[in-house]
């Protein structure tokens, strides 16, 4: 059976679009409809029921779905253990997005590699959406998100409380100050929701990126500024590259740890326990952020954006 021919499949059945499913795995969209005719052919069954809304499974396509998830896991597992090194015993491939590999991500296989020398490991990089498909797949064990897309198969445990805070480049600016340099990131609807209503005046500057902490590498370099996460500013607040915007509120967004369930059970909990050090560690240094934001705020009360605010006496 051809694996490329099993994860269009599953694209194709994740979107319920041959044109997003091309888009996702770089491919045309006539290449996506060869590789479900070709899967279709074999089985001789039709597997989706195409119109101009999309793709729709058929009884048929649902049917297979579980057996195509089962194949491509045993693929995956069997691929990893032959690919391990010599001289490791195991492997683990951990994903992540962008703004979680600095200090957290990176601090981790640190961790990994000191206490469990016997260990391959192998790192990979992507947006919520590609993560999860690898984790259903089974090209990676345990992914790093914010936003995590629960499936079967997976599951949740939260890391730690990652906090935005408003940064610039520019000295000394102010809220009132900060609309002509401020650029828009975009951490998910609810970030965006609670930003509205606590920010209007800076809910259109021109300017949006939905990259995460990778809008910081632009930011830096320019007289810019923006919400980005506490812990991957800390340093370049400590060297004066950037600068806390007083008064500011911040906005708490979890950081998870999303695991395939048929994980080996005894390296799941060792890597767990280390990811859990890991996190304390990092959770010193965004505390450390918030401790200065806090001496910059009047009353040394942050507000908290999203907050539900108390009600009146």
């Amino acid at each position: 059976m051809d694996i490329a021919l099993l994860k269009t499949f599953l694209e194709v059945a994740a979107t319920g679009s041959f044109v997003n499913a091309a888009d996702r795995l770089f491919v045309t969209q006539s290449a996506v409809s060869l590789r479900v005719q070709r899967l279709e052919e074999t089985l001789g069954k039709p597997l989706f029921t195409r119109s101009r809304a999309g793709a729709e499974m058929t009884p048929a396509g649902r049917e297979f779905e579980r057996y195509a998830l089962s194949i491509i896991r045993v693929w995956e597992e069997a691929r990893q253990q032959v690919a391990i090194p010599e001289g490791f015993d195991r492997s683990l491939t951990i994903g992540a997005q962008y703004s979680l590999w600095p200090r957290l991500g990176f601090g981790w296989i640190d961790a990994l590699r000191q206490n469990m020398p016997d260990l391959s490991i192998r790192a990979e990089l992507g947006m919520p959406d590609r993560l999860t498909r690898f984790l259903i797949e089974g090209v990676v064990q345990v992914g790093l998100l914010y936003m995590p897309q629960l499936r079967p198969g997976l599951e949740a445990e939260k890391v730690t409380d990652e906090d935005l805070v408003l940064v610039s480049t520019v000295p000394d600016v102010t809220l009132d100050t900060v609309g002509d340099s401020y650029v828009f990131v975009d951490w998910g609807p609810e970030f965006v929701g609670a930003h509205a209503q606590a920010l209007p005046h800076l809910t259109n500057p021109g300017l949006t990126f939905a990259l995460g902490a990778m809008a910081g590498e632009y930011i830096v370099n320019r007289q810019a500024s923006a919400y980005l996460p506490a812990r991957y500013v800390k340093r370049m607040i400590d060297g004066g590259k950037m600068h806390l915007v007083a008064d500011a509120p911040r906005f708490p967004y979890p950081v998870w740890a999303v695991w395939r369930d048929d994980m080996d059970a005894d390296l799941r909990q060792q890597a767990s326990d280390l990811l859990v050090q890991v996190a304390h560690q990092v959770d010193d240094d965004s505390a450390a952020v918030l401790d200065q934001l806090r001496a910059l705020t009047h009353g040394d009360t942050i507000e908290v954006m999203g907050a539900t605010p108390p009600p009146a006496d």
